[in-house]
C-alpha cells in the first residue's frame, strides 16, 4: 500500500513542502529512502524502527520504500523522522489520517518515540500556509515558534504515542494559541545586549551569525 503525507524543509531561509510517499511491498526485508536525502535523512532508518517498535507498535518486516519529492531537490536535516514514521503505519494500515493533504508534519524522533525540537519552523510553517496546508504537527519545543502564522493550526506533542492517539481519538491534542506580543516581550528579559558594546563591529556580527546558524565560536 502506497500512503502520501506532507513535510516541509528550507531551501536557504525559505521552506517549501515535500511529499513523502511510502510504499511496502512484499519481498525481502529492506528499508530505502531516495530523493536527494542527505546523512541525517538516511540516518532516521534506525532511530525510526527504534521509535515505532518503543511506541508499542510493529515495524512491518517488508519492503519499505520511502520517496522525497521533489526528487531533484537536495533534502537535509532529521525532521523527516516523524513523517516518514507516519508513512510506514498508514502504508502498514496501522493508522488512518483524514484530511492528511491538508496536513504538514516534521519532527526529529529520538529512539524512545519522544519528538526533539528542529531548526526552521516557522519559515517551514509559513511555506505550509502559503501552499493551502491547515494543520501542522510537530515537537512541542517549536509549538510558540510555528504558531505565530496566523491562520494556521499548530499541533505540538512530546512524543510519537502522542500523535497516534490524537489520530485514533483516545487523546486529542489541542492546538496552540500564542500571543505574538507575549513572545516578543521575552526578549527583554536580558539585562545586556550587544548595544551596550560601543564599536567592535566585526566581533559583534561574528556573534550575532554564529547564534543564528548555532555555530561554535573561539574567541583570543
Amino acid at each position: 500500500m502506497i500512503s502520501k503525507l506532507s513535510s516541509a524543509a528550507l531551501y536557504g531561509i525559505d521552506g517549501f513542502l515535500v511529499d513523502v510517499e511510502t510504499d511496502i511491498s512484499n519481498g525481502l526485508p529492506g528499508f530505502d529512502i531516495v530523493g536527494l536525502p542527505d546523512a541525517a535523512v538516511k540516518e532516521s532508518k534506525e532511530r525510526i524502527r527504534a521509535a515505532i517498535k518503543n511506541t508499542g507498535l510493529a515495524m512491518p518486516s517488508k519492503r519499505i520504500t520511502v520517496n522525497l519529492a521533489p526528487a531533484d531537490i537536495k533534502k537535509e536535516g532529521s525532521h523527516f523522522d516523524l513523517p516518514i514514521a507516519l508513512g510506514i503505519l498508514v502504508s502498514s494500515k496501522q493508522l488512518d489520517i483524514p484530511d492528511a493533504e491538508h496536513t504538514v508534519f516534521f519532527g526529529e524522533l529520538s529512539l524512545s518515540g519522544d519528538l526533539r525540537r528542529v531548526n526552521g519552523a516557522l519559515p517551514m510553517a509559513i511555506s505550509a500556509f502559503q501552499n493551502g496546508i491547515k494543520k501542522v504537527f510537530l515537537p512541542k519545543a517549536n509549538e510558540k515558534e510555528a504558531a505565530v502564522v496566523e491562520g494556521l493550526e499548530v499541533y505540538g506533542a512530546d512524543n510519537l504515542k502522542e500523535i497516534l492517539q490524537h489520530f485514533t481519538g483516545q487523546n486529542e491534542i489541542k492546538s496552540a494559541d500564542v500571543s505574538i506580543d507575549e513572545l516578543l516581550s521575552e526578549s527583554d528579559a536580558f539585562k545586556y545586549d550587544f548595544s551596550d558594546v560601543k564599536g567592535q563591529a566585526f566581533a559583534k556580527r561574528a556573534l550575532e551569525i554564529a547564534a543564528a546558524g548555532g555555530h561554535n565560536v573561539l574567541i583570543v
